[in-house]
């Protein structure tokens, strides 16, 4: 078995990657499983990687970024007891430092099994604007990486691709640099995949020493020194996760999105009043009937964008996770929450929060 951690920051691409790969690769006859760690305690990616075609499973609760050496084994090792897969794909929170758990699952010292070199996807569309609100965690992340896959290059002009290239070879210039979009089908991608799946990429980055910059210095010496950092915290980031059953059945389909857009609106009028220049990832999805309505938003300046699944559910859900940088978690709780209160109400229809729990998905394409 290969194993993939493909990491890097919120909005940067993971799910769309980690669904078109596990889609490409399992066609190619492999059988491939994906790792998908959530924030909080409702399950967001997981269930959207499931819509796309990808059976999912929880098979554990916990965070692989701050119980893998427990829970991440147990799971890898049930994975291949009973299904076998080719190969597997991790996909970290996007305020996890992946090289943390690459070099977990190297000490488990697993058997048959080899890792890929580190994957860091960074969204090339917003590179300046997250370096200016979470620089020093982002550095983390790129500085770790063996693999540099700047992604959405669809939406960069032509004239900004050689600059983030060369800036993010700058900060690792021992990494293999790849340009991408998860959209696109064009030789960009399969040199991606190519890349992740060589053997001389390991090969050729394995014992190296990472040059950390001085002003990496101190948080380097931090996480030397407690193996337990909290890397939600180093992020700046906070987020809130949660679900709402939706009273009254099947909502008329143009109604709901409708919902969904001005929920979006709303949290993002609200957010930008708190944190002016916020980055980070707005998401969510409102299951019902034969349809569920996707829309996220990664930055201030950015315009949602809605997604249409085909899918099928008795029970209409509302799910939202909100990850923003310069804002508290109780007054982000605050916003999500009257947010979608609010905007049910406007159409007479009721909601009310479900409990849940931290979510640790493993979807499967047998």
């Amino acid at each position: 078995m290969k194993v993939l951690v493909i990491g890097g920051f919120l909005g940067s691409g993971k799910t769309s990657t980690i669904i078109r790969l596990g889609k490409e690769l399992s066609a190619q006859g492999n059988k491939v499983a994906v790792i998908v760690n959530e924030i909080g305690e409702i399950g967001i990616d997981g269930d959207v990687i499931s819509k796309y075609g990808l059976d999912t499973t929880e098979l554990t609760s916990g965070c692989i970024c701050c119980s893998l050496k427990v829970n991440m084994k147990n799971t890898i090792t049930l994975l291949m007891k009973d299904f076998q897969p080719d190969l597997l794909l991790i996909e970290p929170t996007g305020i996890a430092f992946p090289q943390v758990i690459k070099n977990e699952i190297d000490l488990m010292d697993l058997k048959d099994t080899s890792i890929a070199p580190l994957v860091t996807l960074i969204d090339g569309s917003r590179f300046k604007q997250i370096m200016k609100e979470v620089k020093h965690f982002s550095m983390r992340q790129i500085i770790d990486a063996q693999i540099l896959g700047i992604n959405k290059i669809d939406l960069m002009e032509p004239r900004q691709i050689p600059i983030v290239e060369a800036s993010v070879q700058q900060l690792n210039p021992k990494a293999k640099v790849v340009q991408l979009s998860a959209k696109m089908q064009d030789d960009h991608w399969h040199d991606f995949i190519k890349l992740m799946l060589e053997e001389d990429v390991i090969e050729s980055t394995a014992g190296k020493l990472r040059t950390v910059s001085p002003e990496l210095e101190s948080m380097e010496c931090g996480q030397k020194g407690n193996d337990s950092l909290d890397s939600i915290e180093a992020s700046g980031i906070n987020s809130y996760a949660t679900e709402f059953l939706v009273e009254g059945g099947t909502i008329l389909p143009d109604v709901a999105r409708d919902i969904v857009q001005v929920v979006m609106s709303m949290i993002k009028t609200r957010v930008l009043e708190k944190s002016p220049e916020f980055v980070g990832h707005i998401k969510m999805f409102l299951e019902n009937g034969n349809e569920t309505v996707k829309m996220n938003l990664t930055a201030h300046y950015e315009e949602p964008a809605l997604e249409l699944i085909n899918s099928k559910t008795d029970s209409p859900k509302f799910k939202v996770l909100s990850a923003v940088s310069s804002i508290d978690k109780a007054t982000l709780t605050n916003i999500v929450d009257s947010s979608v209160s609010e905007a049910f109400a406007q159409q007479g229809i009721n909601v009310h929060k479900q409990g849940g729990k931290h979510q640790h998905h493993v979807s499967l394409k047998l």
